[in-house]
C-alpha cells in the first residue's frame, strides 16, 4: 500500500499542490476493523430488510380505525417502518463509501479546454468537405425549399398554443342581453319583484342556463354550459329605495329599491355572495374584498381595484324581472389587455 501520488512533469505550473499527507482508515490498515465494519453495515441492511416485512404485516393485521398513542396505528406502523427501513439504507450506503470502498487520491492536471489549431483546421475541412458533397450551396431551389419546410414547422405551434382556450378578449361579454330573464340558480324560476323581500339576496342565472330546445334538450350543455354558468352569475339584491346612491345614469338600472351585480369578484375572479344586509356590504370570501351594493358596487376595503359590474333590470310583460342589456363592463378579474378590451366594449355601446 502506497500513499505516495504521482510524480508530476517538470513541465506542470504546479509540481506541489500542497497537499496535505494522505491518512489511512482503521479499516485500510486493520483487517479485524474492516470485518467489525461490514457486519455493522450488514446489521443494518438486514434490519431494513425486515422492517419493511413488518411494513406488510401491519398492512394486514393492523385494523383501519386502530390507535396508538392518539394516532392511527397503521399509519403510525407505516412510517416507523418505511421510514426506518430507508434511514437505515442510506445510513449503511454512506459507511460502505466511507469506510470500505477503496481509498486513494488522484491528482488531474488542468489543461486548455481549446482544441489545436491543426485539430481546428481539419473539422473545418471536414465541415466544407461535407457542405461541398451535398450540393447544399450549389442547388439553391433544395436549400430554399428546405428551409421554408423547416420555417413552417412553427405553424402547428402557433394553432396548438391557439388551442390552449380562449383570447383574452373573448372575455368581454356574456350571454346576458336585452330581455333576458334572471332565474333562481337553484330552481330556475324566473323571479318578480314580489318574490324578494328588503334585505334579502338570491343567487341567480340567466334563463338560458335553464331553456330546453323544442325536442326537450338543453339549449346548453357540457364545457359551454359551465362557461356560461361561471362568467354570467348574478346575484339580486333588495334594499330600500332612499338608501341607494346611483351614479349618473344609472338611476333607472333598478327596480324599487332591486339591484343585480355579477357573482364574480373583480380581484381574481371568486364567486361572492356574503351579504350584509345592514350595511348593504357585499364580501368576498377569497381575500375579504368588500363592495358597498347601495352605491353602484363600490371597492370600499381590499385589494379588488374595480366595481362590481352591474346589470340594468327592467320588468317584461308579464312582470318578470329581465336585463335590459349585457353588463356594460367585463365581467371577472382585469388582465393585462383589460383596459384595450373595456374601450372595446364601450365603443360598441
Amino acid at each position: 500500500m502506497s500513499d505516495a501520488l504521482e510524480p508530476q512533469p517538470d513541465t506542470e505550473p504546479i509540481k506541489d499542490p500542497g497537499l496535505p499527507e494522505h491518512l489511512y482508515r482503521p479499516q485500510d490498515v486493520d483487517e479485524s476493523q474492516a470485518r467489525r465494519t461490514e457486519r455493522q453495515i450488514s446489521g443494518m441492511f438486514i434490519v431494513a430488510a425486515l422492517l419493511l416485512v413488518g411494513f406488510c404485516f401491519g398492512y394486514v393485521l393492523i385494523d383501519d380505525d386502530q390507535t396508538f398513542l392518539g394516532w392511527s396505528a397503521q399509519n403510525f406502523t407505516f412510517g416507523m417502518t418505511l421510514g426506518g427501513a430507508l434511514l437505515l439504507m442510506g445510513v449503511g450506503i454512506i459507511q460502505w463509501a466511507k469506510k470500505l470502498m477503496g481509498d486513494q487520491e488522484m491528482v488531474e492536471m488542468r489543461h486548455p479546454s481549446a482544441s489545436s489549431e491543426e485539430d481546428r483546421v481539419a473539422v473545418m475541412k471536414d465541415i466544407n468537405d461535407g457542405i461541398n458533397e451535398s450540393g447544399f450551396g450549389r442547388r439553391p431551389m433544395i436549400r430554399n425549399s428546405l428551409l421554408g419546410a423547416m420555417g413552417a414547422l412553427g405553424l402547428p405551434t402557433l394553432f396548438l398554443l391557439r388551442d390552449l382556450g380562449p383570447l383574452p378578449f373573448g372575455q368581454s361579454t356574456t350571454v346576458w342581453k336585452k330581455g333576458m330573464r334572471l332565474v333562481n340558480d337553484v330552481t330556475g324560476t324566473p323571479m318578480k319583484p314580489g318574490d324578494l323581500e328588503v334585505g334579502q339576496l338570491v343567487n341567480g342565472e340567466p334563463a338560458i342556463v335553464y331553456e330546453v330546445d323544442d325536442e326537450g334538450h338543453p339549449v346548453l350543455h357540457g364545457t359551454e354550459l359551465l362557461q356560461v354558468k361561471s362568467k354570467a352569475a348574478i346575484i339580486v339584491v333588495r334594499m330600500r329605495p332612499e338608501d341607494i346612491t346611483p351614479s349618473k345614469g344609472r338611476e333607472n338600472w333598478g327596480i324599487d329599491g332591486i339591484l343585480c351585480y355579477s357573482k364574480i369578484c373583480t380581484h381574481v375572479g371568486c364567486p361572492i355572495s356574503l351579504w350584509e344586509q345592514q350595511t348593504h356590504h357585499l364580501l368576498c370570501p377569497c381575500h375579504q374584498s368588500t363592495f358597498d351594493l347601495a352605491d353602484n358596487g363600490k371597492v370600499i376595503f381590499g385589494p379588488a381595484h374595480r366595481p362590481l359590474p352591474q346589470l340594468p333590470l327592467g320588468l317584461d310583460d308579464e312582470g318578470y324581472i329581465i336585463a335590459m342589456s349585457d353588463f356594460p363592463e367585463i365581467v371577472g378579474p382585469s388582465f393585462p389587455e383589460f383596459a384595450r378590451d373595456q374601450k372595446k366594449l364601450d365603443d360598441k355601446s
